[in-house]
């Protein structure tokens, strides 16, 4: 996909790795996309509703977006494994998070380019060596880089959603949404701004990224605010800089979206990020 090196360079993320070492019982995830290599041994991940993916050799599988589900560790022997979460670090990278597969699996073999990378990354973590951070860094970027370019070439990718990034109008709004989400945004002033009448934007906005552009403001909104959040800014002036105009109306919007509200979100997230180590994979670009 040709326009591909030009979406990842407006994206960032980073991943938190919550596990490494060997591993025996249960554990349950849910509060981000999530990042699971196995080294040795077997386990078990079932997802909420049920369906299951079962690790019996070295394997990779990748959940870009938050889904509860649980490990459980199979065998006599512990496994040997690492487990990551995956936030995206600038609010457009819904539509790349969006346009993966809600599932991504790799075995570790030798002549898969991927593997390669899994096995180094898994080297890094567990060895502490000089300049492991800087490796991990890098070693982050190209191991991405390489799952993106797998699925974009099985076809599994869902183009539609990046193309809505690099598309030649509707790339105009979205970048002013993002650096304005405050302003009172309306299908005839987002409809002007993209020069197309309000019927033609609302259809190519819906076709390209999978929602209405109100309800796209609103996950904007949101984003915006959790940024804000995280610096432990009072919720009414988080409010007000990202467009509503108390904090019991952004209230009701975490809770409709999220199921909780902003301080709810806030303690749920910072307890989840306690003791773990922290390996930002950094700007592609």
């Amino acid at each position: 996909m040709h326009n591909l090196n030009g979406i990842l360079n407006q994206h960032s993320f980073a991943t938190t790795v919550n596990y490494s070492g060997e591993f025996a019982g249960v554990r349950h995830f849910g509060q981000s996309g999530q990042l699971h290599l196995l080294e040795s041994g077997q386990v078990r991940i079932v997802r909420q509703g049920g369906s299951e993916i079962l690790l019996d050799r070295p394997s990779m599988v990748l959940l870009p977006v938050a889904v509860k589900h649980r490990v459980e560790s199979l065998g006599e022997q512990p496994a040997r494994m690492i487990s990551a979460s995956i936030s995206f670090c600038e609010t457009r990278s819904s539509l790349l998070i969006d346009a993966l597969p809600q599932t991504i699996y790799f075995q570790l073999s030798p002549d898969c380019s991927v593997s390669c990378t899994a096995r180094w990354l898994l080297h890094e973590v567990f060895e502490q060596r000089f300049a492991r951070q800087e490796m991990l860094d890098k070693l982050g970027e190209v191991f991405i880089l390489q799952i993106l370019r797998h699925v974009t070439e099985q076809g599994t990718l869902q183009q539609g959603k990046l193309l809505a990034i690099n598309h030649p109008q509707l790339s105009k709004v979205i970048d002013k949404i993002h650096c304005h989400p405050a302003e009172n945004w309306t299908l005839d002033n987002l409809a002007q701004l993209a020069a197309m009448s309000r019927s033609k934007f609302a259809e190519c906005f819906k076709a390209l990224v999978g929602q209405t552009p109100i309800d796209y403001i609103t996950d904007v909104r949101i984003a915006a605010a959790q940024k804000l959040l995280k610096h432990n800014k009072p919720v009414n002036l988080v409010a007000g800089a990202v467009g509503y105009e108390h904090g019991s109306a952004l209230a009701r919007i975490f809770k409709k979206k999220l199921g909780v509200s902003p301080r709810e979100w806030l303690k749920q997230t910072n307890e989840d990020r306690e003791g773990m180590l922290s390996i930002g994979f950094g700007r592609f670009g």
